[in-house]
């Protein structure tokens, strides 16, 4: 989201799950990556993140007008939920020069209830706002604004957008966020109102100016695993993304790539290009679910809507994952 980015909403937009298990085992290149699998319905999403729900079934948000939703009883059929903000959402017009569409949702149950963070900006600024949202059930019309978690202004060096919540191991709370300037960052944030606890900015993933974005934090074995999408999204057929991770011991970095280069100096493991009529795949989220972790993600076809692939991730011996 930056230059690059946002936004082409018309196109038609799915949900991508990637199980995410332990085997040993070599990756393969991106030429032998697995087609997408299969799902149906109400499938026009963008950027999407995807929650379990207490009854069993699945919450989506995702780009949109007021932000909107999907649900799905069985992570294949989705249907049309509504927005989360149907009435607008005026707080973020500052930032969106009073466009409604509101961009790039983390969504999360904890304690209860549902979390949403959200980005609010226009194309190519960096003058941009995360907002944080919750509700008891996460259904359209619920939700209550909580309040401005962080912003970016043009004389910053970083784009507020694209944000993802972490709970470390410790039971502290963290959000990444970034897209294009210098990369991807990070705040703390205080568990008890989902709001930011200190002034710090962390560096935690860069290129030197050039197209990074979406991270998503998720912890596994004796690894954080920072996944972020490199290379261009929303350019239909001629999209460039591409997922791309690094781990650390720590939270808040340093994350590496397999070959030891640092992900603020342009590192990463590419584990999901395009290939054949598979274009520019990326906006990852990861979900844990029953039968593992899923990787919620949007690709392109060659017609230039945006459509869902799921496939399952392993780890080899050295504890990087992988597609197969």
């Amino acid at each position: 989201m930056a230059a690059s980015r946002k936004y082409a909403l018309a196109k038609t937009i799915l949900v991508a799950a990637v199980v995410l298990t332990t085997t040993v085992a070599t990756a393969p290149h991106a030429s032998a990556y697995p087609l997408p699998g299969l799902v149906t319905g109400d499938v026009g999403v963008h950027d999407p993140s995807a929650v379990k729900r207490p009854d069993g079934s699945y919450l989506v948000a995702h780009t949109g007008r007021d932000l909107a939703l999907k649900t799905s009883a069985d992570r294949i059929a989705f249907r049309n939920a509504g927005s989360v903000f149907p009435g607008g959402a005026s707080w973020t017009t500052p930032y969106t020069n009073g466009d409604r569409n509101l961009w790039a949702p983390d969504l999360s149950y904890r304690n209860g209830q549902y979390w949403l963070y959200y980005s609010a900006s226009t194309f190519g600024s960096n003058r941009s706002a995360i907002f944080l949202a919750t509700s008891p059930s996460g259904a359209s019309g619920t939700w209550t604004h909580r309040g401005l978690v962080v912003e970016s202004r043009t004389s910053d060096d970083y784009n507020a957008i694209d944000p993802d919540l972490v709970v470390d191991d410790q039971g502290r709370w963290w959000l990444s966020f970034g897209s294009f300037w210098s990369g991807v960052k990070m705040i703390a944030l205080n568990p008890s109102t989902g709001l930011r606890s200190d002034s710090v900015v962390r560096s935690l993933a860069g290129r030197n100016g050039g197209p990074i974005e979406a991270p998503t934090i998720v912890k596994r074995g004796s690894y954080y695993y920072l996944f972020v999408s490199f290379d261009h999204c929303c350019r239909g057929a001629s999209s460039t993304y591409r997922v791309v991770v690094g781990r650390s011991t720590s939270v808040t970095g340093p994350y590496v790539a397999r070959d030891g280069t640092a992900m603020t100096s342009g590192g990463g493991t590419e584990v999901l290009a395009g290939q054949g009529s598979v274009h520019g795949p990326g906006h990852q989220d990861v979900l844990a679910d029953v039968d593992g972790d899923l990787l919620v993600y949007h690709y392109y076809t060659g017609t230039g809507a945006s459509r869902l692939g799921i496939n399952l991730l392993a780890l080899d011996s050295a504890g990087w994952p992988f597609l197969r």
